[in-house]
């Protein structure tokens, strides 16, 4: 199957790696959003939406920001720190309106880029600021079911970057399966968000975009940023570091495995999903 990321809705999940959201600064954002339990992610926010005349979008949605290779650097902000992520592109199921069933059917390495300021009304405000703001790995892979028994269930998330000529970890390395929601409770939560999300605080009405592109059938979502290393968490992205993420089956490939590929940029394994981004 191929798959035209331009064409559909993109999200990303916000606090669905405990921790996280601490080591970045924006727990405070998120006071006033209720959960069900407190390792429950926080919300659901869009990166993009492939329309061009709808009102209700915001304009900056507008703008596809996805590459597999290079990042631009904001213009007018700093403080840009990588986020290492599983990526699920999903099938979708209406009926009146609403959301009734997400089927995952690829998984991949991707990078919900974030610049961290105070003052952002909405999550999508740090995420989208314009073309090539974004990763996603072209690697792919199908998934044959989004249970623990499949075979995402024995990934792990690798997060490095190169600067200088050396090589420093990012984001811890962590297991796809410790994601605070994953499987069926992480679709039956994505089902409530996308149908109730409302637009408070720094969430949005998720719905009401959705309708307004006419209940598209496909999504891409990136489903939570790990953890980071004490360099990552206290060192922000500078132009001209070389990010890299891979998602690999622990089985397989040890750690030591994965930094030697990185070492010797070998991404050709299909096992692996790899984003290599340079910041430019």
């Amino acid at each position: 199957m191929t798959i035209k990321l331009k064409k559909i809705p993109c999200f990303g999940v916000a606090g669905n790696f405990t921790g996280h959201l601490e080591q970045a600064g924006e727990d405070k954002d998120f006071l006033t959003i209720k959960t069900k339990e407190a390792i429950a992610p926080k919300a659901i926010f869009p990166t993009f939406f492939p329309c061009k005349k709808d009102d209700l979008i915001p304009s900056y949605l507008k703008v596809f920001p996805f590459s597999s290779n290079k990042i631009f650097y904001p213009k007018k902000d700093d403080n840009l720190q990588m986020e290492s992520e599983c990526g699920l592109i999903c099938k979708l199921e209406w009926e009146n309106n609403c959301v009734t069933q997400i089927k995952p059917i690829y998984f991949c390495a991707s990078n919900d880029f974030s610049i961290r300021k105070d003052g952002a009304k909405k999550i999508s405000e740090k995420k989208n600021w314009g073309k090539n703001s974004k990763g996603i790995s072209k690697n792919l892979i199908p998934i044959d079911e989004f249970s623990p028994e499949s075979l995402i269930n024995d990934y792990r998330i690798a997060s490095y970057i190169i600067r200088e000529n050396q090589i420093i970890e990012y984001g811890e390395n962590s297991f796809v399966k410790d994601y605070s929601y994953m499987y069926e409770k992480l679709i039956l939560w994505m089902i409530e968000k996308f149908n109730e999300q409302k637009d408070e605080g720094p969430a949005e009405n998720i719905n009401s975009y959705l309708n307004q592109i006419n209940q598209p059938e496909m999504i891409f979502i990136s489903i939570g940023a790990t953890r980071y290393t004490d360099f990552g968490e206290h060192n922000y992205l500078k132009k001209g570091d070389k990010t890299i993420i891979l998602l690999y089956p622990h089985l397989e490939f040890s750690e030591n495995d994965i930094l030697e590929l990185v070492k010797t940029s070998n991404f050709s394994d299909k096992r692996i999903s790899v984003l290599n981004n340079v910041i430019k």
